[in-house]
């Protein structure tokens, strides 16, 4: 037995496509980022979509026997393991387990079954979870491992593994010594420390466009969001308003002040912009169900973002964005809804 959408209750998904088919095709094209995660900081990343699946199944699980609902159906439409591996992909690959545990009870207990479940929670769980972590655990949410090309310590699979599971640095060795800040904070402190971005741009953890590395994911990012657009997965109205905003408005604040705002692809490849424009903002329960609904909603998505980045309390604010336009999605659609035939 599977479960399908109708044209009205997911403009995003083709009619006639299970949900276990589209998921399986979101999955897929998160799969080359993963790779390139992995090459560029470690296996780190896959312990946390392991941990973070195991959780995320286990609270599925038991709320759908609470709930009583059929477990295997659900289960198997494998909504719960995009929503771990989105949430595994925002957190450092060295991050306690007990980061997943706590994300996953808040995305999957929290943000989706008290809400009704699936395609009815209001709120993006992946971001949900994301967010109580950040806010409750900053200092474990912090702990960014630089890009291997330029890491001194390269730790080894026994080493994250121990890392991972205790909570503390190997021995020998402090958070000081195998982590680093990420793109964005960097330029962060540096503009709050009187600095000029294009010197914060000599440091080795900036690439050609963006953060070393993080330039590369964006970019498998990107084509997997593109592969999406081709099989009709999402449209395109998110992710355009969404990356558009942050390259118009980017490209604004750069020309007026150089020295105080990096450059719009400097805010494109560095961060979680490129997967929420695609993989995030565009998810069909939470977001905007009309047209016009949806190019708002992106575009303020962007915004908020940008906003965040630029006089926030994060460096990062995609996620927090995301939230912010959810609670908004249900006002927008109101008013953008299409005009019945005839009035």
């Amino acid at each position: 037995m599977s479960k399908s959408f109708s044209i009205g209750g997911a403009p995003h998904f083709p009619p006639h496509s299970t949900v276990a088919r589209v998921m399986l095709q979101v999955i897929f094209a998160l799969v080359p980022a993963i790779v390139a995660h992995v090459w560029f900081f470690g296996i780190g990343i896959l312990v946390q979509i392991t941990l973070a699946t195991v959780f995320a199944l286990a609270f599925e699980a038991l709320m759908l026997k609470v709930r009583k609902q059929p477990v295997q159906l659900f289960i198997s439409d494998l909504s719960v393991v995009l929503t771990a591996i989105l949430f595994a992909l925002c957190i450092p690959p060295l991050a306690p387990w007990w980061i997943s545990l706590v994300g996953m009870l808040f995305a999957v207990v929290v943000a989706k079954h008290l809400y009704g479940g699936l395609g009815h929670n209001m709120f993006n769980p992946a971001m949900v979870g994301y967010v109580v972590v950040l806010i409750s655990f900053p200092q474990a949410m912090t702990a960014w491992l630089p890009p291997s090309a330029i890491s001194p310590v390269h730790l080894g699979i026994p080493e994250i593994f121990a890392t991972i599971f205790s909570g503390h640095p190997p021995a020998g060795l402090s958070w000081d010594s195998i982590t680093e800040a990420t793109p964005l904070d960097v330029i962060r402190t540096s503009v709050a420390s009187g600095k000029m971005v294009s010197e914060a741009r000599q440091l080795p953890v900036f690439g050609d466009l963006g953060g070393l590395g993080w330039e590369w994911i964006a970019n498998w990012y990107a084509l997997g969001g593109l592969w999406l657009l081709w099989r009709r997965i999402i449209s395109w109205q998110v992710p355009v308003t969404m990356i558009g905003s942050v390259v118009v408005l980017g490209l604004m604040g750069y020309v007026v002040d150089p020295g105080g705002n990096p450059s719009p692809l400097q805010h494109v490849f560095s961060g979680a912009l490129i997967i929420g424009a695609f993989f995030i903002a565009t998810d069909p329960v939470s977001g905007c169900a009309s047209n016009r609904g949806r190019l708002i909603f992106g575009a303020g998505v962007g915004i908020i973002t940008l906003a965040i980045r630029r006089w926030g309390g994060y460096p990062d604010g995609v996620a927090f964005a995301v939230l912010l336009m959810n609670m908004a999605a249900p006002l927008i659609d109101r008013y953008t809804r299409p005009r019945i035939f005839g009035q």
